[in-house]
């Protein structure tokens, strides 16, 4: 492609300024529901599992593979589903992705064993690799520089109030229900989508590329190996064969996979976007906030519901001053990051999120809510400022041909930070509510504040060791994000001129924001 048409769309030009799509804010709405069918369902499952094992028999272990099945699949193939929208058309692949994730949502509504819901499960994840990378890309094809930080704001705004409401809508449906509408919901939702994608938006991919087989194989190893590896040490100790031969496999896979990509002439994923600062500042930055927000969701849904009472519904419709702030400020965050750069908005709001994680550490077994909602209204605050700005600084560092796989990176960095918090984060709550419980504690309620809790003797002690593990684990995760924050300024460089160099090659970068359906 060349320089001249990378600039379409930017408006730099009397051409550019009348390149924009007329129908690109509905086109926004179509990437918004995809986007948050996938975010609800998530999130209903954590109030389904209870009438799930009762209704269909499933064991520890059937639960287990309910849960991680998804996870595996989704995070194992979302490289590989990015570049192949770049390949044969973004637009195309989501669609695809949205009709895999309706069919296998009516199987696992209707499924009549654990195995059936786990398949369903799986196919879910398959459709789900393949929209989450489509609606970024697409995004950034649609939407010029001067407003992209607004779009991404929505779509991310979207993303926290599916976070939010999807387990109390999750809670409504049970309880009106059966554990099935959960996931029956996802079907209308799913073609309302593919009926507005079919008539509203436009295709856009990258120019034809030779498909990088072994890249796609290695990845799909490498970040599924991760990922079980990820989810598999705080059960089962990395002294467990199982988890050193899932770690083997990991590191072995990433680092082929780093080798084959530096080396072969027709790579999956450009590393040199590594080089670009503005990239890798971004990339770094949302790893640790992704890892501090992971333990955030782990620790504090086990607050509400074990030490402060909670039902799950309830335990959902909590987390609401954190949905609304972050509302509010994600619109002042995109209006402010197009005067002051990316990399102050992503400093300042990182900052503040790690003070709402600070004022969380410092609750106690007898307070009420205001202290909460406080701390998440700040974070919610912050989020809103951060988050924009960074998910702009990094996807506007990747050239338009590969902006499905510059948005798989994204999905994948925040996946495998999130999925690293959970298990590191998780691993010091457990550690230090072990401690912290009295010395003639059964090894069962030591272990386990649900446990603890059942009996009554235990049950003052158990709130308090748990609260102690939450400050630390809390302090851990503002640290994180302080360290992030710190990335930021370090290591992002706003760019002074839209017109910047490749990161590979001689050719000039082509613009992240051509029109859909200029590039192929």
């Amino acid at each position: 492609m060349s320089g001249t048409a990378g600039n379409i769309g930017r408006g730099v030009t009397g051409e550019g300024a009348a390149a924009r799509d007329p129908r690109r804010w509905l086109i926004l709405i179509v990437l918004c529901l995809s986007t948050l069918v996938l975010v609800v369902d998530n999130m209903v499952l954590t109030v389904s599992i209870p009438p799930i094992a009762e209704d269909l028999g499933a064991g520890a272990e059937a639960i287990q593979w309910i849960i991680e099945s998804y996870i595996l699949v989704f995070a194992g193939l979302l490289l590989t589903a990015g570049s192949l929208s770049d390949r044969f058309g973004r637009r195309r692949v989501m669609i695809i992705g949205l009709v895999l994730f309706g069919i296998a949502s009516l199987l696992a509504a209707y499924a009549e064993s654990p195995a059936q819901l786990i398949a369903g499960r799986v196919v879910m994840g398959i459709g789900g690799a393949l929209v989450m990378p489509s609606t970024l890309s697409i995004l950034i094809t649609v939407f010029d520089e001067e407003e992209r930080r607004k779009a991404i704001s929505a779509w991310g705004a979207v993303a926290v109030v599916g976070l939010v409401g999807g387990p109390a809508v999750g809670g409504i449906l049970i309880a009106h229900f059966w554990w099935g509408a959960v996931f029956l919901m996802n079907v209308p939702i799913a073609l309302l989508a593919i009926g507005a994608a079919l008539i509203l938006m436009p295709e856009s991919k990258g120019p034809w590329r030779k498909p990088d087989f072994a890249g796609m194989g290695l990845s799909v190893t490498g970040m599924t190996a991760l990922i079980w590896t990820i989810i598999a040490l705080p059960k089962d100790g990395l002294a467990s064969p199982s988890t050193l031969v899932g770690l083997t496999l990991a590191i072995g896979a990433l680092t082929a996979f780093f080798v084959h990509e530096v080396r072969t002439e027709h790579p999956m994923v450009p590393m040199a976007l590594f080089r670009d600062r503005m990239f890798s500042g971004a990339s770094f930055s949302l790893v640790l906030l992704t890892f501090a927000n992971g333990g955030l969701m782990l620790v504090l849904t086990q607050y509400l519901q074990f030490v402060a009472g909670y039902t799950p519904t309830e335990t959902g419709l909590a987390f609401t001053p954190l949905a609304v702030a972050t509302l509010l400020f994600n619109g002042l965050g995109a209006t402010l990051g197009n005067r002051i750069g990316n990399r102050i908005m992503t400093a300042v709001g990182l900052a503040v999120i790690a003070a709402g994680f600070a004022v969380l550490a410092t609750l106690e077994a007898g307070d009420g809510f205001a202290p909460l909602g406080v701390a998440m209204t700040v974070m919610g605050i912050g989020g809103g400022l951060a988050m924009p700005a960074a998910t702009a600084a990094l996807m506007g560092a990747v050239p338009e041909e590969h902006a499905g796989v510059g948005s798989a990176l994204n999905d994948t960095v925040q996946q495998a930070g999130a999925a690293l918090g959970v298990a590191v984060l998780g691993a010091l709550l457990a550690s230090v509510h072990s401690r912290a419980m009295p010395a003639t504690t059964p090894d069962a309620a030591r272990h386990s504040v649900a446990a603890a809790l059942a009996d009554p003797a235990l049950a003052a002690a158990a709130r308090d060791a748990f609260t102690s593990a939450m400050s630390a684990t809390f302090t851990a995760a503002a640290a994180g994000v302080l360290a992030a924050a710190g990335l930021a300024l370090i290591l992002m460089r706003d760019r002074k001129s839209p017109a910047t160099p490749a990161p590979t090659g001689s050719e000039p970068r082509p613009s992240a924001a051509t029109p859909a359906g200029r590039a192929a």
